[in-house]
């Protein structure tokens, strides 16, 4: 059977989901789950996107994303990728550590759909059985959701890439203590009020599309006429040849190589060097290693590209340049043009 098309779009929501192989373990620990969320922050760095809520549990994993730019699958495909390379390294296993493909189910954005789905991820452990409100328990009481991991916290205290505020803001809440506290209450009460095996799960009638999901299956979350717009784009997509529009939204991706190109050319400039000097120097020179450390952790481009477009030898000796600038980076001394470009665009949103 042929893989259905994933829709990408500038400003589009997605119920993301993933379960290990075989149905195993992908987290073992907490450690395991913090560099999980460690390498999430580094994607959303990479790719703009904004986490409205996740959960992590022991076999699978839930986000709900927005992705500014069109850019899911480059962003999903270099996470599970580094999340893979990286257990295996910390296990010292080999092999798959997901299973099949990804679900990412669009969603629309805003209201009744957007609020259900964060209800629906927030209360994962109380489906599952780890959280038994009847007992007294609250969602608080599970670290690894972005309740206790986000919403509960002050914006200070809380990662820059959950979108917790305006999470909040789809509930009708402000970003107060009392607005937070209220958020969790609201949680709560829906966990005791429901049955447990459908906490979070939104009732239907029996007049609704049959292809819409209810947060388990079905390949969209949101109205009739957002289930309208999609197929049209799919439409587009699956044509003889892909519309102008979609291929250009594509090929104008922000975080992927116009912003590499963007960039490694005012690091260029900001570094003194031209072309011809960026082609002669060693992959050993620290204005070489510090631009390729840039677009690495802040775009999607691959090694490959690394390699090809700052005259490296090869993609892993890209791995090498930028592991090796990694570790030395605070030993490191920078022109300053060089210096002030690079923290300025690591800033930029």
């Amino acid at each position: 059977m042929a893989r259905s098309i994933r829709i990408e779009y500038a400003g589009a929501n997605y119920h993301v989901m993933a379960r290990g192989n075989r149905r195993e373990a992908i987290y073992l620990d907490d450690e395991d789950r913090r560099f999980f969320l460690g390498t999430l922050a580094e994607a959303c760095a990479m790719t703009g996107w904004r986490v409205f809520a996740w959960v992590l549990m022991t076999n699978h994993y839930h986000l709900c994303i927005q992705t500014p730019e069109p850019n899911l699958v480059a962003g999903m495909k270099w996470l599970q990728n580094t999340v893979t390379r990286r257990f295996n390294v910390r296990h010292r296993a080999w092999g798959r550590v997901f299973g099949d493909r990804y679900k990412a189910i669009p969603v629309e954005g805003g209201g009744h759909y957007g609020r259900t789905l964060m209800d629906y991820i927030h209360l994962n452990p109380v489906r599952a059985g780890i959280i038994k409100p009847a007992e007294g328990q609250s969602v608080m009481d599970y670290p690894w959701s972005s309740v206790a991991g986000g919403y509960a916290l002050a914006p200070e205290k809380r990662a820059k890439w959950l979108a917790a505020e305006s999470g909040l803001a789809e509930h009708g809440l402000p970003d107060t203590a009392e607005g937070r506290q209220r958020f969790v209450e609201l949680l709560d009460r829906r966990a005791v009020v429901e049955d447990a095996a459908r906490s979070g799960i939104p009732e239907d009638s029996a007049e609704v599309d049959a292809r819409r999901s209810h947060l388990r299956r079905g390949w969209y979350w949101g109205s009739e006429k957002f289930a309208e717009r999609l197929l049209k784009m799919v439409e587009a997509m699956s044509g003889k040849g892909k519309s102008r529009g979609y291929k250009r939204a594509t090929e104008e991706r922000a975080h992927g190589e116009k912003q590499a190109e963007r960039w490694l050319a005012e690091g260029l400039a900001a570094a003194e060097l031209s072309e011809e000097w960026i082609r002669s120097l060693p992959g050993s020179d620290v204005r070489k290693a510090a631009l390729a450390e840039l677009l690495w952790s802040r775009t999607t481009v691959s090694q490959e590209w690394l390699a090809e477009n700052l005259h490296l030898k090869s993609a892993s000796n890209a791995c090498q340049v930028i592991r090796r600038y990694k570790r030395n980076r605070e030993k490191v001394k920078l022109p300053k043009g060089l210096e002030k470009f690079i923290k300025t665009a690591t800033t930029e949103p």
